[in-house]
């Protein structure tokens, strides 16, 4: 396991899947081109076919970091990885689903 200031790693038994746990609990424009970097470079240099966000310690996130997780999104599916997004806070799961990216990120409907 190899753990970043707001982002900690370790892949999956079979090694298909990167999971990563969002260690910030505010996802915001302070720490959102950070994360976006930091979860770049990790699907960059991944052998993984997912990348799997765990959500669950994230209390807030705003529309900077939103899309600072699309854009990561996209790198990951230019490098041959799905990403989907797991256990999100109520708070979080609502703002993903008003902008519309449920879907995109893989969460299941509640």
């Amino acid at each position: 396991m190899t753990t970043d200031a707001i982002v900690s790693y370790r892949t999956s038994a079979d090694g298909t899947t990167l999971e990563a746990t969002l260690l910030a609990p505010e996802l915001d424009v302070d720490v959102a081109d950070e994360l976006r970097d930091n979860l770049e470079k990790a699907v960059a240099g991944s052998p993984c076919r997912q990348l799997s966000l765990d959500l669950a310690e994230v209390t807030f996130i705003d529309s900077y970091a939103m899309g600072a997780l699309v854009g990561v999104r996209n790198s990951a599916a230019a490098a041959g990885l799905t990403m989907v997004l797991t256990r999100p806070s109520a708070p979080v799961r609502q703002a993903i689903e008003v902008t519309g990216l449920a879907e995109v990120f893989g969460l299941d409907p509640v």
